[in-house]
C-alpha cells in the first residue's frame, strides 16, 4: 500500500458517528425532530452487528418505572453511588426521558419481562432503589433498531473508520474524516452537527488472558470517540474515574449479578459466603471485591448451586441467548454446572466508560460538549453509570439537540491543511515495507497500562508509565500497515495510546483516593472533599499540551444529605453475631 488515495468529499446536516446504540437513536431522533434533515451514520463495521449490544441484551440496568422510582430517586442514587461527582441536571435529563424511552422501544418491538398483568416486571438489584427491568428475549435489539432506520431513510454508511473531527475558524464543529476498512479510501464529510457515540475505550488495559480482543467490553470499542473529541479541542472529564467490572475468569464477559441476583444467586468467597450486600456495580463494590482477593479469601465466585432447578434453568436461558451467547459453550468446555458448583469471578481490565462508571467526554442536559455543534452519547460521554438504556435515552437528546442546531447554523468551513495533514497521518503507516506491525505496538502499550497504570495507583509507577508511553509513541515512526485492515488497527492503536496517555495523566493530577477501586492511590489513600469536591477537565491547550482545570460541581437539583452520601461505602456485609448460651 503505497499509492495515496484520493479524497473524497460529501456533506450532510447531521454526521453520527458510531452505529451501536446511542448512535442509531440520535439519528432516529434526529431525523423525527425533522424529516428533511440530511442525517448521516458512520459506522466502521456494519450497523446491523455491530456496537456493544451487537448480540442483544439480558436486561436494562437503570430503568426509571413509575411506580418503582422516582427521576428524584434514581438521581440520588447515581449521586451516591459516584460519590457526589455528578452534574445532576444530565443525570436528571436521563431520569426524566427513561420510561418513555422503555415505552418507545417496547413499542418498536423490543420485548421487556412483563407480569401477568402486562405491567413491566421490575428487579431490584441497586442499593437502594428498584431499577433493572430484565429482558430474556433481548437478542433482536440490534435488528429492530436496523428496521428503524432503514424506515426513515437514514443515510448508513459502513465499513469508514473516522480518524479526526473538523473544526473551523470559529471552534465549531465543521465535520469529520473517515477512512474505509476495506480499501483505505479517505472521506471528508462535512456537517452541521456531529454526533459522537463510539462507545468505551475497552481496549486500554491488557485482559488477563492475554488477548487483544478478550476484553470485558466490545474491543471494536478502542477509544476513538474519545481521542477524536480529545483532538478537535472538547474537554473530558473524570478521566481517573477507571471502569473496572467483575467478570468470569477467563471469559470476556460479566458474571451477571444483575440476571442473577434478582432471582437468588450472589457473589461470594471461597467459602461460598456472601461478602457484599448489594451486587450493583460502583467502584466501592469493586474495592470489596479486591480487598475479599488481596485477604486471602479468593478466588470469588458468583452463587447459584443453592438455587431451584426451575430457576437456574430461568437463569440459563436469559444468559446463554443474550448478549454473550458464547458463555453456555465456555461453561461447557469447562465443565461448569450452575447447578453443582460457583462460577469463578475475576477482575476486568481497566477502561473508560461512563455506562459503568463516570469517565467520558463532557456533555450537559443537551448531550452538548464544550466543542459548538458538537455533541456526544452513550458510554463515551460523560453522563455516569449509562448502561445501555441510558446510551438510547441520551442519544436521543443528543439527536435532538442536534436537529435544533441545525436550524440556526449553515455548515462551517473546512481546513483544507488539517485535511491534507491527516491524510499525511492517516497514510504513513502505509508507505512503510517493514516495521512495527499494530498488533505488536498494542500488545506493549496495553501491557504497559497494566504494568503501571493499574489500581492500587502509585504516582512513581503512573511517572516511569508516562515514559514508556513516550517511547512508545517515539515508535509510530516505525509503524507499518501492509493492508486496509491492519491499516485500521494502526489508527485503532493510536486512539489507545492517546487515552492512556489521558489515563496517566488524569490519575496523576487527582492528588486524593475516590471511587473505591477506581482511583485508589497509595500516596493519597484520603478522599479530601475540601480539594476535590469537583469535576476534573482533561483538554488540548493551545501549544497542543494535555492540561487539565477543575470544575465546580453544578448545584444540586435533588438534594442530598451529608448522612446518605456513604451508603456505597457501607456495602460489606457483617459477621453474624452468635447469641451466647
Amino acid at each position: 500500500m503505497t499509492t495515496m488515495p484520493a479524497i473524497q468529499e460529501t456533506e450532510c446536516d447531521i454526521l453520527v458517528i458510531g452505529g451501536g446504540t446511542g448512535g442509531p437513536m440520535a439519528a432516529i431522533k434526529a431525523k423525527e425532530a425533522n424529516k428533511d434533515l440530511r442525517v448521516m451514520l458512520l459506522e466502521k463495521a456494519n450497523v446491523k452487528r455491530s456496537g456493544a449490544v451487537s448480540m442483544g441484551m439480558d436486561g436494562l440496568n437503570n430503568a426509571v418505572v413509575p411506580g418503582y422510582a422516582t427521576p428524584e430517586q434514581y438521581v440520588k442514587e447515581i449521586t451516591v453511588a459516584n460519590d457526589g461527582i455528578v452534574h445532576q441536571p444530565a443525570v436528571m435529563a436521563y431520569a426524566q426521558n427513561s420510561y418513555t424511552m422503555i415505552r418507545y422501544l417496547d413499542g418498536l418491538g423490543v420485548k421487556f419481562e412483563k407480569d401477568g398483568g402486562g405491567e413491566y416486571n421490575m428487579r431490584k438489584v441497586h442499593h437502594l432503589g428498584t431499577y433493572v427491568l430484565p429482558m430474556p428475549e433481548g437478542h433482536n435489539v440490534k435488528k429492530i433498531l436496523y428496521r428503524q432506520l432503514r424506515r426513515l431513510q437514514i443515510n448508513v454508511v459502513n465499513r469508514y473508520i473516522a480518524t479526526r473531527l473538523l473544526t473551523a475558524p470559529d471552534g465549531r464543529i465543521a465535520g469529520a474524516i473517515g477512512v474505509n476498512t476495506r480499501t483505505s479510501e479517505i472521506l471528508v464529510i462535512r456537517a452541521k452537527s456531529v454526533v459522537l457515540a463510539a462507545g468505551a475505550a475497552g481496549r486500554l488495559g491488557l485482559p488477563a488472558s492475554g488477548y487483544l480482543f478478550g476484553t470485558y467490553e466490545n474491543p471494536a470499542n478502542c477509544g476513538d470517540g474519545y481521542a477524536m473529541a480529545y483532538h478537535a479541542g472538547a474537554e473530558l472529564a473524570n478521566l481517573e474515574c477507571y471502569q473496572i467490572n467483575p467478570l468470569i475468569k477467563d471469559y470476556n464477559g460479566p458474571a451477571c449479578a444483575y440476571v442473577t441476583g434478582p432471582l437468588g444467586g450472589y457473589t461470594a468467597n471461597n467459602r461460598g459466603e456472601r461478602f457484599i450486600e448489594c451486587d450493583y456495580w460502583s467502584g466501592q463494590m469493586m474495592l470489596e471485591f479486591w480487598r475479599e482477593l488481596q485477604g486471602g479469601n479468593g478466588p470469588v465466585f458468583l452463587k447459584m448451586n443453592h438455587l431451584a432447578e426451575e430457576t437456574i434453568s430461568q437463569i440459563e436461558t436469559i444468559l446463554h441467548s443474550n448478549e454473550r451467547p458464547s458463555r453456555g459453550r465456555f461453561h461447557d468446555g469447562r465443565g461448569t454446572n450452575y447447578r453443582h458448583r460457583m462460577v469463578e469471578m475475576h477482575i476486568s481490565e481497566i477502561g473508560f466508560c461512563s455506562g459503568h462508571s463516570a469517565s467520558g467526554v463532557w456533555v450537559n442536559e443537551h448531550a452538548q460538549t464544550t466543542v459548538p455543534g458538537l455533541h456526544a452519547a452513550g458510554d463515551m460521554a460523560s453522563v455516569p453509570h449509562n448502561y445501555m438504556l441510558g446510551a438510547f435515552v441520551n442519544g436521543g437528546i443528543a439527536g435532538r439537540s442536534a436537529a435544533a442546531w441545525c436550524a440556526d447554523n449553515d455548515l462551517a468551513p473546512v481546513d483544507t491543511d488539517a485535511v491534507m495533514a491527516e491524510r499525511e497521518r492517516v497514510m504513513a503507516p502505509t508507505r512503510r515495507d517493514d516495521g512495527l506491525t499494530p498488533n505488536e505496538m498494542e500488545f506493549k502499550t496495553r501491557r504497559l497500562v497494566n504494568d503501571y497504570l493499574t489500581p492500587p495507583k502509585v504516582t512513581a509507577k503512573m511517572r516511569i508509565g508516562q515514559q514508556r508511553l513516550a517511547e512508545v509513541r517515539d515508535d509510530l515512526s516505525h509503524l507499518v500497515a501492509r493492508d486496509p485492515h491492519e491499516l485500521m488497527r494502526a489508527l485503532e492503536l493510536q486512539s489507545i495510546l492517546d487515552c492512556a496517555d489521558m489515563a496517566a495523566a488524569a490519575s496523576l493530577y487527582r492528588t486524593e483516593s475516590r471511587w473505591g477501586l477506581y482511583h485508589l492511590c497509595t500516596d493519597h489513600p484520603d478522599t479530601n472533599n475540601e480539594d476535590w469536591f469537583c469535576h476534573t477537565m482533561l483538554y488540548r491547550d493551545s501549544s497542543g499540551r494535555m492540561a487539565h482545570r477543575k470544575r465546580e460541581i453544578a448545584p444540586y437539583v435533588v438534594p442530598v444529605d451529608v448522612t446518605e452520601m456513604n451508603a456505597y461505602h457501607t456495602l460489606r456485609t457483617q459477621p453474624r453475631k452468635v447469641a451466647a448460651e
